[in-house]
């Protein structure tokens, strides 16, 4: 598959979306998480955006490794590929946050697992699904920093004198 886009590589513009929708999804996800009111407000829009951003990331990913086929394979460019490499396992951990997440409170799971078992385990499980979302949120937006500066230093990083 050719992935340019009336000349440009693919990769160039897309990474610019990736950028920007992984920290919004996982912020909405945090939120939808811990504050009713943008559950409310969100809704199903969440594990629908965390399902886009899964699909961005992969083709993404796919264009990055078309472009990594007609570059100098700098070390720079190298560690930018191999960074990349890591984002696609922490999509699809904040496509399952976004959508764990909205389905506990969808089916209302904490009083369920309270009325099963007894309060204390369903606010225990309250806290072990909000850490383990927060988790995938702080991990993916880290993960994108990450890759971001890797890029940025592939692409920048003779020009500038750094």
């Amino acid at each position: 598959m050719n992935y340019e886009f009336d000349g440009l590589p693919l990769h160039i513009l897309l990474v610019h979306a990736v950028v920007v929708a992984l920290p919004v999804t996982a912020l909405c996800t945090a939120a939808t998480m811990l504050w009713p009111a943008a559950r409310r407000r969100l809704g199903m829009a969440t594990p629908v955006l965390g399902l886009l951003c899964l699909a961005l990331v992969f083709v993404t990913q796919r264009a990055g490794e078309w472009l990594l086929l007609r570059v100098a394979p700098t070390p720079a460019v190298l560690a930018h590929a191999n960074d990349g490499r890591t984002l696609l396992p922490w999509a699809w951990a904040l496509f399952g946050a976004s959508l764990a997440g909205w389905l506990w409170h969808r089916l209302s799971m904490r009083r369920r697992i309270a009325l099963r078992l007894g309060a204390g385990w369903g606010r225990a499980g309250a806290v072990v699904l909000a850490v383990a979302v927060l988790l995938a949120c702080a991990g993916i937006v880290a993960d994108v920093a990450v890759i971001g500066e890797a890029g940025s230093r592939a692409v920048w990083g003779g020009l500038l004198g750094s």
